[in-house]
């Protein structure tokens, strides 16, 4: 049961800040540039795939995002896509890489509020650079026993942070917005697994809910986390 639990991991991105709702200004901003090229909705699904073969070459963040709208405008525009356009595509990614972080409702008191019980671990994957730059601005990082910037999140990268840094999955819990990435794959390695919506998902973020898992919970927003903790107890 939870009272046994020791170590809680969260997510980062759309779980404790904003993050995916600049990537969608910045792919609406993307599919007015190529406009000339084509309908706003195939161009989306161009760079959706093109992002798609690259993750395993980028991996997940800005700079990868931004490769990809270059790969996907030479494509839709068969070679053709003016300088000016890469220029105005690199500027876009350069934006997201200083935007100002923005907290989510009730990070700050849920972290604080568990802080002091349980060792508090981030996991997120993407750019390190990037990452870290969200977490010093964020004002969060004192709540955290440990940071894990990873490639990917599997039940073994799970496995093995929370032998790492608690006294293993069983004991553990994962918080996140990302059913395939923060949820899924957490149960999988033997914890707990907390699924925190967020209203914007990325579409290769998608997953099914694992409700018939006895450790799967579902909340509205990450104020109930604590009184969730206590009903499991």
């Amino acid at each position: 049961m939870a009272t046994q639990l020791s170590t809680i991991g969260f997510d980062a991105d759309d779980t404790l800040w904003q993050n995916e709702r600049f990537f969608r200004m910045t792919e609406e901003r993307f599919t007015m540039l190529l406009s000339d090229h084509g309908e706003a909705g195939d161009i989306s699904r161009r760079l959706l795939e093109a992002e798609r073969r690259n993750l395993s070459i980028y991996g997940f963040g800005i700079k990868g995002f931004t490769l990809s709208m270059i790969e996907t405008a030479i494509e839709v525009t068969e070679g053709r896509v003016p300088a000016d356009t890469i220029k105005e595509i690199l500027a876009a990614g350069r934006e997201m890489l200083k935007h100002p972080i923005e907290t989510l409702p009730h990070a700050h008191e849920t972290l604080g509020a568990l802080s002091n019980a349980y060792r508090i671990v981030l996991i997120t994957k993407g750019d390190l650079f990037d990452q870290e730059r969200k977490l010093a601005q964020s004002g969060l990082g004192d709540y955290f026993d440990a940071i894990e910037i990873v490639s990917d999140k599997t039940p073994a990268t799970y496995a093995r942070i929370f032998a790492r840094h608690g006294d293993g999955a069983d004991r553990a819990m994962m918080v996140g917005n990302s059913l395939k990435s923060d949820v899924v794959p957490a149960i999988e390695a033997g914890s707990w697994g907390v699924h925190v919506p967020h209203p914007l998902t990325w579409a290769l973020e998608h997953a099914e809910p694992p409700v018939g898992s006895p450790r799967f919970r579902a909340i509205d927003d990450l104020g109930l986390l604590p009184g969730l903790i206590e009903e499991l107890a």
